[in-house]
C-alpha cells in the first residue's frame, strides 16, 4: 500500500514536470518517499523561477536546461533566502532542516544535468553546475544543545521497559469502550512494532515493509530494504525476540491474510487484510506514547537505540551499520547525548589544577 501510494504520487509530480526531469527521475537511486520530496522541491523551485521572471515558461512543464544553465549563484541565494522567510502549513518559518532538503534536491538535479546526464553525443545537458557555489545551511544550535534537546525525547535504559509494561498492563485501563476492541485485537502487534524498532533502531518505512521472509527468529536477524532500495541485514536485541514471537504465533490466526500477503505486520482495514502502513505505525506510537506521559515519534525510538549502542560500544561506525547509514556524519549527534564523559573531564582539571603547588 505504502509503495502505490508514493508510486502514485511520483506520477502526479512527474506529469508536470518537463522531460528532462522524468530522465533525472529514471535514472536516481532514491527511495520512493526521497524521490517524492525531492520532486515536489523542484516543482517549488520551477514555480519560482516563473514567478520570477528567470524562466519564461507558462508552465513547469514548458522549463527547459537553459533556463537552469542561466543561474548564477546570486539568484540561488535569492531563492534559499526567500524559502527561509515563508511559512509552512504549521504556520512556522521553513527550518533550516527544510532549506537544507531543498538544497539536496537541486545538488542531485544539477548533478544529473550537469555530469550523468547523455545526449546523443554522450554529452551533459550543459556544463555550468551552479549548486557547487551554494552550501548548505548550518544549525543554528551546537551538538550538545540538540543533544541535550534530543535525550528528552528518547527511552533510554529502563524507560524503553516501562513503555512495554504500560501497553501490557495498563493502556488497557485507559481506552474508551469503543477503543477498547481495537486495541485488544492489536495488542501484541503493536507491542511487536516498538520492540523491534527499540531492538533494531530501523526507520518506521523498514518496519512497514518487513515480510515473513525478512524474519529469521532462530538467528535473531532481520533483512531490511533500506532507502535507496539497497538491502542490509540487521542483528535484533535478544530482549525484542518475546514480544515478536507472541505477535507472529497469532498473526495468521486472528488477522487472516491471503495466502499470498506476505506481509508481516498486518492491520484489518474495513474487513479487509493488509499491510500495515508507516503512517498507521506512526500515528500507533503517537498514540501510546503519549497516553505514556512521553510523547515521540518511531524516529525517537531509532535515535534511542543509536545513542545506547554508542554509549555501551564508543564505536560510531557500528552505530551507523546498525542504523543502515552509509558515512558516520549523522552519528555524530549521538556522541554527545550523554555528557557524562565532558563533565569528568572538566572536573578532573579541576582536580588537577587543585593538586598544582601555587606560585
Amino acid at each position: 500500500m505504502e509503495t502505490k501510494k508514493y508510486l502514485s504520487l511520483i506520477d502526479q509530480e512527474l506529469a508536470k514536470m518537463p522531460d528532462f526531469v522524468r530522465d533525472y527521475q529514471l535514472q536516481n537511486r532514491h527511495s520512493l518517499t526521497t524521490s517524492y520530496q525531492y520532486l515536489t522541491e523542484i516543482r517549488r523551485f520551477f514555480n519560482w523561477l516563473r514567478t520570477e521572471g528567470l524562466a519564461k515558461a507558462s508552465c513547469n512543464q514548458e522549463i527547459v536546461p537553459s533556463d537552469l544553465e542561466r543561474l548564477r549563484r546570486s539568484d540561488m541565494m535569492l531563492y534559499l533566502d526567500r524559502l527561509s522567510h515563508t511559512k509552512n502549513q504549521q504556520g512556522h518559518l521553513n527550518s533550516p532542516t527544510t532549506v537544507n532538503r531543498s538544497i539536496n534536491a537541486l545538488r542531485s538535479l544539477f548533478k544529473f544535468l550537469t555530469i550523468t546526464s547523455e545526449d546523443n553525443n554522450g554529452k551533459p545537458y550543459f556544463d555550468h553546475n551552479v549548486m557547487l557555489k551554494v552550501k548548505s545551511l548550518a544549525y543554528t544550535k551546537t551538538l550538545n544543545y540538540r543533544a541535550h534537546a534530543l535525550e528528552a525525547h528518547m527511552y533510554t535504559g529502563d524507560l524503553k521497559y516501562q513503555f512495554l509494561d504500560f501497553l501490557d498492563k495498563e493502556y488497557e485501563g485507559l481506552c474508551k469502550a469503543r477503543a477498547l476492541s481495537a486495541f485488544r485485537q492489536n495488542k501484541e502487534r503493536d507491542m511487536a512494532i516498538v520492540a523491534l524498532i527499540l531492538g533494531t533502531g530501523i526507520r518506521v518505512s523498514e518496519c512497514a515493509g518487513i515480510d515473513l521472509k525478512d524474519l529469521n527468529l532462530k538467528e535473531a536477524t532481520l533483512d531490511v530494504t533500506r532507502k535507496g532500495g539497497q538491502r542490509d541485514s540487521v542483528p535484533i536485541a535478544s530482549w525484542t525476540l518475546p514480544y515478536l514471537k507472541a505477535y507472529a504465533a497469532l498473526r495468521e490466526r486472528r488477522y487472516r491474510p491471503e495466502k499470498d500477503n506476505r506481509a508481516f505486520f498486518l492491520t484489518n482495514y474495513h474487513g479487509q487484510c493488509r499491510r500495515m502502513t508507516t503512517n498507521a505505525i506512526e500515528k500507533m506510537v503517537g498514540k501510546y506514547s503519549a497516553a505514556f506521559g512521553h510523547p515521540l515519534t518511531p524516529h525517537k525510538l531509532r535515535h534511542t537505540v543509536a545513542s545506547e549502542l554508542y554509549q555501551v560500544t564508543k564505536d560510531q561506525v557500528m552505530v551507523a551499520q546498525q542504523l543502515g547509514q552509509k558515512g558516520t556524519t549523522a552519528t555524530d549527534l549521538y556522541t554527545h547525548v550523554d555528557q557524562t564523559e565532558q563533565r569528568r573531564a572538566l572536573n578532573a582539571i579541576a582536580d588537577q589544577d587543585q593538586n598544582k603547588p601555587r606560585q
